[in-house]
């Protein structure tokens, strides 16, 4: 045993199961974590069939909601492609969007979508959202980057009124 690791050991009586702490905000933050894996698979494949996404959902672990809510922002982020580009094109002045890092572009383009055209969605949960996903799945200096780049989206007239 390692010296000052304490090991809390549970009874699994009080353990509660896996679909007891899924709140809708758990599910809401697996959904889009799997989007972006969905999103970085059609990016890296070419592939944005529904069938490559149904496949791709198969694979990994999440709830009914939490995959409900993938394919929405899978969705209506390809079906916005061009759109969400543009504002990230315009966003990234001194970026070349070839030149960005696959994950942190996917992302950008995810919370874009959310940004823009999810009404239902607070901008500020999107960008606490993104930024907290780039901190898990992109580089040290992702967040940073996917703050400021949001936050020039969020700030343009395009930007859905809350």
């Amino acid at each position: 045993m390692a010296v000052g690791v304490k090991i809390v050991e549970q009874p699994l009586s009080e353990i509660p199961p896996d679909n007891a702490t899924s709140s809708p905000r758990s599910n809401r933050r697996k959904g889009r974590e799997l989007a972006l894996q969905a999103l970085y698979q059609i990016e890296i494949t070419g592939d944005p069939s529904v069938a490559a996404v149904e496949l791709f959902l198969q694979h990994f672990e999440g709830n009914a909601k939490a995959k409900e809510f993938a394919r929405r922002l899978v969705s209506g982020t390809m079906s916005q492609r061009a759109e969400i580009d543009r504002l990230i094109d315009q966003a990234t002045e001194n970026w070349k969007i070839d030149r960005l890092a696959k994950v942190d572009f996917v992302l950008l383009r995810l919370a874009s979508y959310e940004l823009v055209f999810c009404a239902d969605i607070p901008t500020s949960v999107t960008l606490d959202e993104a930024i907290e996903i780039a901190k898990r799945f992109g580089s040290e200096e992702s967040a940073g980057f996917i703050n400021g780049v949001l936050d020039r989206i969020a700030q343009s007239s395009c930007v859905k009124k809350e």
